[in-house]
């Protein structure tokens, strides 16, 4: 049925794809960094991708979609980790990739623009212009801006701006309800909370208003210690210094550096790295800093733009997890953060109870009061789901934050809003339940079963 009435909702047959190989791949995101949700979620499939070019489209088939019970799951570039993208009960992929535009970017410094622009091109547009993304995950080169703002959280960027949800970098959004009419809404200052990562279960965000931060020329720098306490020290440093402008602080525990193969020029066997990116006016006084406290400098360079060679943020956030697996693919990851007064504290502990199943692989971010604060996604070497839960059971019990990225639910995926803003925001815009269904474990469909028949 939706192969034969599709075509005509959209009017381009071309836009509805049935292709089962297609279908297939885009049904499917980043959700094997997880050796929990690999075979959960490796058989789901939708049974048609659409592809819609503008809002006017994603209200037609939003309706059809209603009208005839139908599943909807929004899809960016697929690079989410969790599955978010995954429709778990058949029906409608609803790729957002063909509507790429941007509007324009403000004096004010805000873009505007649509989901499916990639937010690597929204980054050379905007320093073109002066500006500069505040923060983006290390998949920027394909990762869009719709799929960021449903699932993504911080990345580069974070530790002088903060993560997406900080200081009001989405400053507006558009979304579209799955309703018997389907409406669009515009949520700014502290609404947009009702929908930032909610997976695209409570709407469909078709236009982005995106705060941006001006332009600085950067450096890139690696630096080596011979004792991750080093490594780990001088990023501290560097990070929490308001004197430094930086836009990345990443440490790496060996023998992570082994598994970055294209750049083993510069990570010297045995030694614990850090990687920048700092501004270029501040290069020589890193250098200088680095060298002061017995780190060597084994890689300087300018930025000039993601086309750069060698790229270190390519290394960095859950990149670092993509090589790891490259490596040896018992490798998995968590997403955590450290208390920074007792960050060393809860490292020993972790490292005295797991020894090397758990690598360090620290990322600095400002969180939401404006502190910096040590966050990590360490590798973990997996052996069963029960050993891997009682790693994350320990980080809690010893006060270190752990978002689970092996669950495949906004709610225990780490970014679920406790005053509820987001289960609310789902009973009003997709009362059925449609929109990505089985991913809000809390809500209830008016209709019972509705969601979960296919």
């Amino acid at each position: 049925m939706l192969a034969q009435d599709l075509p005509a909702v959209l009017g381009d047959a071309s836009r509805v794809l049935t292709a089962p190989a297609v279908v297939d791949r885009l049904s499917k995101d980043f959700y094997w960094y997880s050796p929990v949700l690999r075979p959960a979620l490796e058989s789901k499939r939708a049974d048609v991708v659409v592809q819609p070019v503008s809002v006017d489209e994603v209200r037609a088939v939003l309706r059809y979609c209603y009208a005839h019970d139908v599943p909807v799951t929004a899809r960016g570039a697929g690079t989410g980790n969790y599955g978010q993208a995954i429709p778990l009960c058949g029906g409608v992929v609803l790729d957002l990739s063909r509507m790429d535009g941007i509007e324009g970017i403000g004096s004010d410094g805000v873009a505007v623009c649509e989901p499916g622009v990639r937010l690597g091109v929204v980054e050379a547009a905007a320093r073109e212009q002066g500006w500069e993304l505040r923060c983006y995950p290390s998949t920027i080169v394909k990762a869009t801006v719709g799929g960021f703002l449903g699932g993504g959280s911080g990345g580069i960027g974070s530790v002088a701006h903060g993560g997406l949800r900080d200081f009001g970098t989405v400053r507006a959004l558009e979304v579209v309800t799955m309703e018997e009419e389907p409406q669009v809404h515009r949520h700014e200052g502290d609404a947009v909370h009702e929908i930032l990562h909610a997976w695209g279960t409570n709407g469909i965000i078709t236009k982005i208003w995106l705060a941006l931060a001006p332009r600085v020329e950067w450096a890139q720098m690696a630096v080596a210690f011979d004792t991750f306490a080093a490594a780990f020290g001088f990023g501290e440093q560097i990070a929490v210094d308001t004197a430094w402008t930086k836009r990345l602080v990443t440490t790496f525990e060996w023998p992570i550096p082994k598994y970055f193969s294209p750049v083993k020029a510069i990570c010297p066997e045995g030694q614990h790295l850090v990687f920048f990116m700092i501004s270029a006016d501040q290069s020589d006084d890193l250098r200088n800093a680095a060298e002061q406290v017995t780190g060597t400098v084994t890689y300087s360079g300018a930025y000039g733009g993601l086309k750069t060679m060698p790229l270190l943020s390519d290394y960095t956030w859950n990149h670092t997890t993509l090589w790891a697996i490259k490596h040896d693919d018992a490798f998995t990851y968590l997403l955590c953060g450290f208390n920074p007064s007792r960050v060393r504290e809860q490292m020993t502990l972790l490292r005295d109870r797991f020894g090397d199943e758990i690598l360090f692989h620290m990322e600095f971010m400002k969180n939401g009061q404006g502190t910096v604060i040590p966050g990590a996604i360490p590798l973990v070497r997996f052996t069963t789901e029960t050993r891997l839960n009682e790693m994350i059971r320990c980080c809690r019990e010893h006060g270190v934050f752990v978002a689970n990225p092996h669950v495949n639910n906004v709610e225990d995926g780490g970014r679920y809003r406790e005053d509820h803003v987001q289960l609310s925001a789902k009973r009003r815009y997709d009362p059925k339940g449609l929109l990505n269904p089985g991913k809000m474990l809390s809500f209830e469909p008016e209709s019972a079963g509705v969601a979960g028949s296919r």
